[in-house]
């Protein structure tokens, strides 16, 4: 079985590859139901993902629609490749998303909000292990994002799989989540 993040990377982005359109919107849909059962529901500041569809990353629209539904203030992100960072913006019905080069659908303007407002945080990964920690696409726009956050932010990863026992080699500025939800369980660190 694999366990550095490298071989981690590969293995988790050929299953999700193996997904077919149908099982992502099956299980994200799980996901989002079992979001539901997370005690963070009396946050305001919600920073969502939105999904790569190329990569076939968790479909967020499910989750989107319980944030709006809830009342809640929905946070949207711009990466910029050359400094690493993400900026913040507030997603209204006037934002205009658009995707980036890397496909990553992106809010073109709108209200900035900054890191230290949010409260939670919704973090796509590849996989992750029983002690919270996660494996990205390796760009550390999280980490560096996550670090910006005041550190009662809950971060919360979400997983198409279950968890791997241990990933080997974890950084210490790796930031490690809170929780990680999958279509059938909420694992909590």
């Amino acid at each position: 079985m694999p366990t550095s993040k490298k071989e981690l990377r590969l293995y988790y982005k050929n299953l999700r590859k193996n997904l077919t359109p149908d099982q992502v919107e099956e299980l994200s849909l799980a996901i989002a139901n079992q979001v539901l059962q997370l005690p963070i529901w009396e946050k305001t500041y919600f920073h969502v993902f939105l999904p790569i569809e190329e990569q076939k990353e968790v479909d967020t629209e499910y989750i989107l629609h319980l944030l709006s539904g809830k009342d809640k203030e929905i946070v949207i992100s711009k990466s910029d490749f050359e400094t690493r960072k993400m900026t913040h913006f507030l997603l209204t019905d006037n934002t205009k998303i658009k995707k980036n080069e890397y496909s990553i659908p992106e809010p073109i303007n709108g209200l900035p909000v900054p890191s230290e407002t949010i409260e939670v945080v919704f973090v796509p990964l590849l996989a992750f292990d029983l002690l919270g920690n996660r494996v990205g696409y390796g760009k550390g726009f999280y980490d560096k994002f996550l670090s910006e956050c005041k550190p009662e932010t809950i971060k919360i990863g979400l997983s198409f799989f279950k968890a791997e026992t241990k990933i080997e080699d974890i950084f210490e500025l790796d930031i490690q989540l809170d929780y990680c939800v999958t279509p059938w369980k909420i694992y909590q660190f």
